[in-house]
């Protein structure tokens, strides 16, 4: 699995005015648990933009103050105005305990049904799996070579070793649509009959 370098700094005091001030100096104020403890710490904006604005998943390596950590984001929060990042929580990540993430879907091959004028609709793009950091993997591969024009993959259909995947089984990945050219097309070929 990936992961992204951030370093940052622990915040000796916690209040409003502090977490303000820290804004100001563009950095945001963070947390980091799931260890044996809390650890309240800042980290520059900017380096947060290659955690956001990216589709893949991936692991954060933490240096707080030299201590290093892994862990993943949980939650964060931004502004309702400028979107910029007002808070967030790091989950760490231990070797022994499974953890849920967001896996993104890749979907691979060509589909009968789309050459035969069908059209591709992707209703998932993010699948929810449960692993132990390890075996969680970096990408959900979803084959749609058999797919013909009425059919459909679903969650049911993915097998991933040693990790569990959270969606509903009957949830449709994506499915090959008819399109207009193609019912009128098989319109017309039931009239010339």
């Amino acid at each position: 699995m990936k992961s992204i370098a951030i370093s940052g700094s622990v915040r000796q005091n916690v209040g409003k005015r502090d977490t303000k001030e820290l804004r100001y100096e563009g950095r945001v104020p963070a947390v980091l648990y799931g260890g044996s403890e809390q650890i309240h710490f800042s980290v520059s904006a900017a380096d947060l933009t290659p955690v956001f604005y990216t589709a893949d998943a991936q692991f954060i390596e933490l240096d707080i103050d030299g201590d290093k950590r892994k862990a993943i984001v949980q939650d964060s929060q931004f502004h309702p105005l400028t979107e910029q990042v007002q808070h967030i929580d790091f989950l760490e990540l231990s070797d022994d305990k499974e953890v849920t993430m967001t896996i993104p879907i890749v979907l691979t091959g060509t589909s009968a049904g789309v050459r035969m004028g069908g059209r591709l609709a992707q209703k998932l793009r993010t699948l929810r799996v449960k692993a132990l950091p390890g075996n969680m993997p970096q990408t959900i591969e979803v084959p749609i070579n058999s797919l013909e024009i009425g059919s459909s993959y679903r969650v049911e259909k993915i097998e991933i070793e040693n990790a569990k995947i959270l969606n509903n089984s009957d949830d449709t990945i994506v499915s090959v649509l008819a399109s207009r050219a193609s019912k009128q097309a098989a319109t017309e070929e039931e009239e010339a009959k």
